[in-house]
């Protein structure tokens, strides 16, 4: 017998997709990285109160094992957003050497999962909120004794009351109680800097470096400096970056080169160098950089997370890179030649964690229809196949979108790229002529992405009928510097009136129901979704309603000390120096009485990137106001939501509010009523 879809209100479609499916499918693999022969990485476990696990595939081909149980949690808060939180080095005897960090203490730890005693050690000392010690992207040195990484140090109670240095840190557990006997590496001259990189031969250091005001994907600056026997770097020189470059990531290659990214161009490009150690005394001396590949498209990304790679030196002299022009592609590149063959597979984007052992590259990979799963091309065959966290299918594949790549016109004639993912559902299509529901999607960073591939949230609305545009407005990456640079200066104007134009074209074009469109985002798309609804005139009252979460809502909070010291100085380049007039002029907050349409608004108690304080005073410049909406706040949960039962209600919810706003007739166990005030 046929299956067949029978005509039903789009919204109101029945989905084997539950809140619960979507929040145990939450959060992806992530910092992989290799231990001689062993893969490690860490895991997102929604259900163990949304710790991170750290987990182990050894190379015999046996199952993956989870190396830390709860509560152990491998993650770090360093710059907020966390960089790399483990490290390891094979041994010939014992198993290997793994050094960690624990998110409940922000210390180190060291580990040797195959010891009879495989409790982990503490390797820094307890610190308190004032002299707060974090850690990250460390480099285990076992033959110095020590682990070298990115030290924060919180200096007073002030969110930018802080310093940032490279420090050695002693396997043998000296530090766990004096914090003296940490050897730092470099001086604090450097408000931010990345893990170190030393050279094979141990004679050279590298990392990259800014300060305030810039972000990293404005302009850094790449260090080297001469390594002596005891540790002690010299003065270091700038090889590469500066204001108006960026530089995203550097590496040693296998002949002693260094490797770079670089946007000089405009786009993330590879560049090598070749440096002299001084002879031993003075300061290294860099050759000139030669562009490996010339190409208009992107082979790195923001850096918002210390650690992440996009490129991995070879052996034999090949560079895994993964790189493209929007999503991102695993490929080989052959730096004497400029030749780039891309691997084989279905899946359509790498994330930036790649480890190599001998002649075979893992990474983290993911499409449309399957999630991340760890990856492991074989260079020499080019065969590739899934290791580990295998993607297994949540709910039959019929429930889940196809999505299409658009470009879209916007003000001005500039283009607006978005993936858009129609409803889908072998059991439902709309009824009679029927347009469906859509809900805008905006990305958070602003500086970032939305990538094509398998969301489950996604899922959830449209298995229900209700579309999804998930926009890479202006000021994303993936599409060069100069569409990124679109929004310095224009933040909750560009990115505003690129969501509306999407939202508007799928209307225009009889995709979308031009009365039932709703916007949504997190964090800065939590800005670009509260701006919207409160600036009628630039959006053209396109939007039935809106769902924020956790957003940034005044500006002037913000410079005046009301975020994390990574982002204090954000705003300098997304609306300009500070000015108050201006700032209140842009933000959802001073303007929150032109907002007219419903809306939800979700927020953690504990997040220190986008305070709480923000989402309670714009629900207090709504005070006597007529218009429909919904506060629920999350106890414990930080800057994006980890715990299982958070993410049950925060997606029920938002349900809800569509289905209410919509007008949509439906069975309502499974949703919540959306509460006014």
């Amino acid at each position: 017998m046929t299956h067949q879809s029978r005509p039903t209100p789009c919204g109101a479609w029945r989905s084997p997709l539950d809140a619960a499916t979507v929040a145990a499918h939450d959060g992806r693999v992530d910092h992989l990285g290799s231990v001689g022969e062993e893969l490690w990485w860490t895991a997102a476990r929604p259900e163990e109160g949304g710790r991170r696990a750290l987990m182990r595939l050894r190379g015999d081909g046996g199952p993956a094992e989870v190396a830390l149980p709860a509560p152990w949690d491998a993650r770090n808060r360093l710059m907020e957003y966390g960089g790399t939180p483990w490290a390891g080095a094979p041994r010939s005897a014992g198993g290997p050497l793994i050094v960690f960090t624990h998110c409940g203490d922000q210390r180190l730890y060291l580990l040797e999962p195959d010891a009879p005693d495989a409790a982990p050690r503490p390797l820094t000392p307890v610190s308190d909120p004032g002299a707060g010690l974090r850690f990250a992207d460390p480099v285990v040195r076992p033959g110095r004794g020590e682990v070298w990484c990115v030290l924060e140090e919180f200096t007073g109670p002030a969110p930018t009351d802080l310093r940032r240095v490279l420090v050695a840190v002693p396997l043998s557990g000296a530090a766990a109680e004096d914090r003296a006997a940490l050897h730092e590496l470099t001086d604090d001259t450097h408000r931010f800097l990345t893990g170190p990189r030393p050279s094979p031969d141990g004679r050279l250091l590298a990392w990259i470096a800014w300060d305030h005001p810039r972000m990293p994907w404005d302009g850094t600056e790449l260090k080297v400096a001469r390594l002596d026997d005891d540790g002690t770097t010299g003065p270091p020189v700038t090889v590469a970056g500066g204001p108006e470059e960026s530089i995203a990531q550097v590496e040693w290659g296998a002949r002693g080169e260094l490797l770079f990214s670089s946007d000089r161009t405009g786009w993330w490009n590879l560049y090598r160098a070749v440096l002299a150690d001084g002879g031993g005394a003075g300061p290294p001396t860099p050759g000139p950089a030669e562009a490996l590949r010339p190409a208009a498209e992107e082979f790195a990304d923001a850096l918002w997370k210390i650690g992440a790679r996009w490129f991995a030196p070879m052996a034999d002299g090949l560079v895994a890179v993964v790189h493209g022009r929007g999503d991102k592609r695993l490929g080989l590149l052959d730096p004497d030649r400029g030749v780039l063959t891309d691997a084989a597979g279905p899946w359509t984007e790498w994330a930036p964690a790649l480890a190599v052992q001998g002649s075979r590259v893992t990474g983290i990979a993911a499409s449309p229809v399957r999630g991340y799963e760890l990856v492991q091309l074989d260079t020499a065959t080019g065969h590739s196949r899934v290791v580990a966290a295998r993607h297994r299918d949540a709910v039959p594949p019929a429930y889940l979108p196809t999505p299409l790549l658009r470009t879209f016109t916007g003000p001005d004639g500039r283009e607006v790229h978005a993936h858009i993912y129609p409803p889908a559902s072998p059991d439902h299509r709309p009824a009679g002529d029927e347009l469906p529901p859509y809900v805008v999607w905006a990305h958070g960073g602003p500086t970032g992405r939305a990538s094509m591939v398998l969301d489950l949230e996604i899922a959830y609305f449209t298995s229900r009928g209700i579309g999804v545009a998930d926009v890479n407005y202006g000021g994303s990456t993936g599409y060069g510097r100069a569409y990124r640079d679109r929004l310095r200066g224009s933040w909750g104007r560009v990115d505003v009136e690129d969501c509306a134009t999407v939202a508007a074209a799928l209307a225009a074009e009889g995709t979308a129901d031009p009365g039932r469109l709703a916007i949504r985002g997190g964090s800065a798309g939590g800005w670009t979704a509260a701006a919207s609804l409160a600036d009628p005139d630039r959006t053209a009252g396109v939007y039935a309603c809106g769902a924020i979460r956790y957003p940034v809502l005044d500006p002037v909070g913000w410079a005046e000390g009301g975020t994390h010291d990574f982002e204090s100085r954000y705003l300098d380049s997304l609306i300009g120096p500070f000015d108050e007039a201006q700032y209140r002029e842009r933000s959802p907050l001073h303007h929150a009485e032109r907002v007219t349409a419903p809306f939800l608004l979700l927020q953690g108690t504990d997040d220190a990137v986008c305070p709480p304080v923000q989402s309670e005073r714009f629900l207090a410049a709504l005070a006597g106001s007529a218009v429909p909406h919904r506060y629920l706040s999350f106890p414990g949960e930080e800057h994006g939501f980890r715990r299982a039962e958070t993410i049950v209600r925060a997606v029920e919810a938002e349900l809800a509010l569509y289905r209410e706003t919509f007008g949509i007739v439906a069975d309502r166990s499974d949703t919540l009523e959306t509460e006014t005030r």
